[in-house]
């Protein structure tokens, strides 16, 4: 019998082409102009996961500020620029890059020169330079890219939305506080989705979605910092409080990748690996909120972030950032019993919701 490979995602829901040659004619092609006063050029090609893209190009840009040109590739990360806001962070200023899918959710991927790579996600394909909007670079790029079907054998995983899971009922929910709170029992932000996924699963999808770990403390996240910037990384996390599910702090936190100059508005959430299973698999319970500025707290007269009232946006959101990585087989919503539909966090800003709760069951790696 011939063997079967399990296609799951990585990081940026792209992974490393296989050392072969794409066995037949590719299924379709495109010749792309990347203007580099433009971050992103969208091209005519939907993609479908699985699919085998080859990228080739040439051409030469140069921003602001530049001694030199540079091609696809990019320029090194200089420490004058640690904090700059790119696109793709991990990338050279200037490096051609592309993303797959919804622009809200995609997640940049290096491109250079020349990139060969099998997509875990479906969706539009876009192309762009790698630079802030304000950067009026001169110059193009001509990319010439090949989509090829995805290769025999490979087994997609593409994510279904059911009705049921195993274990994940109204009994299982009476077992969950509808609210996280914060250290002095103030009830706080809405539960909103629920993984079924071990660590190491969860982890990985949180990852490979663009989520990245946020600190736990005002001290490591200036430890961090510095880490970052000998390491020529922009620093992309502030640290987040402590607020409290199953009676402790929160196991994880995790922040959507936002440069720090964007201090006031960030996608993050907490999550808790939950005191029993569901339908014999390990249970994180988390809360999603998005930062979209400022307001008073009304506790202590502070300043505190305010949050975005309609919750289900950023449940949605990271359903969609989840689902684009290949690493979840099934997912539904659950409306419990007692559902929460309005309330105020324990800074006293107001939400709604439809009172429903996400459900994401992940691949689990043999």
């Amino acid at each position: 019998m011939r063997a079967v490979s399990l296609l799951i995602g990585s990081l940026v829901a792209v992974l490393a082409a296989p050392q072969d040659p794409p066995a037949g004619p590719a299924r379709t092609s495109e010749d792309v102009t990347v203007d580099g006063s433009q971050v992103w050029t969208t091209t005519k090609i939907e993609l479908k996961p699985g699919e085998r893209l080859i990228f080739a190009a040439s051409g030469s840009l140069r921003c602001p500020g530049q001694q030199d040109d540079n091609g696809p590739n990019g320029l090194n990360r200089g420490y004058r620029d640690l904090l700059r806001n790119l696109p793709f962070n991990n990338a050279g200023r200037g490096a051609l890059i592309g993303r797959i899918g919804e622009a809200d959710v995609a997640q940049p991927f290096l491109i250079g020169a020349a990139r060969d790579l099998v997509t875990a996600s479906a969706g539009p394909l876009s192309v762009g330079v790698n630079h802030t909007e304000s950067d009026l670079c001169t110059g193009t790029y001509s990319v010439r890219v090949h989509v090829y079907p995805p290769a025999a054998g490979v087994q997609l995983v593409v994510a279904k939305e059911v009705r049921a899971l195993s274990g994940v009922d109204q009994e299982l929910f009476k077992k969950i506080p509808r609210r996280i709170g914060d250290s002095q029992g103030n009830p706080g932000d809405m539960v909103n989705f629920v993984l079924l996924a071990s660590e190491a699963a969860m982890q990985e999808a949180f990852t490979a979605a663009g989520w990245v770990k946020v600190d736990a403390d005002v001290r490591g996240a200036l430890l961090s910092g510095v880490l970052g910037s000998l390491s020529k990384e922009s620093y992309v996390t502030m640290p987040m409080s402590q607020l409290y599910l199953f009676g402790r702090p929160q196991d994880y936190g995790w922040a959507h990748a936002e440069p720090i100059k964007v201090v006031s508005t960030r996608h993050h959430l907490r999550v808790w690996k939950a005191p029993f299973q569901a339908g014999g698999a390990m249970l994180w319970v988390g809360a999603a909120t998005h930062d979209i500025g400022f307001e008073r707290d009304q506790r202590n007269n502070g300043i505190t972030h305010k949050i975005d009232p309609d919750v289900d946006l950023e449940r949605d959101y990271l359903r969609k950032t989840f689902v684009a990585t290949g690493l979840v087989t099934e997912y539904m919503h659950l409306l419990p019993d007692d559902a929460l539909r309005e309330a105020k966090t324990a800074t006293g800003g107001s939400f709604h919701s439809d009172g429903q709760v996400l459900v994401l069951k992940l691949v689990e790696k043999p």
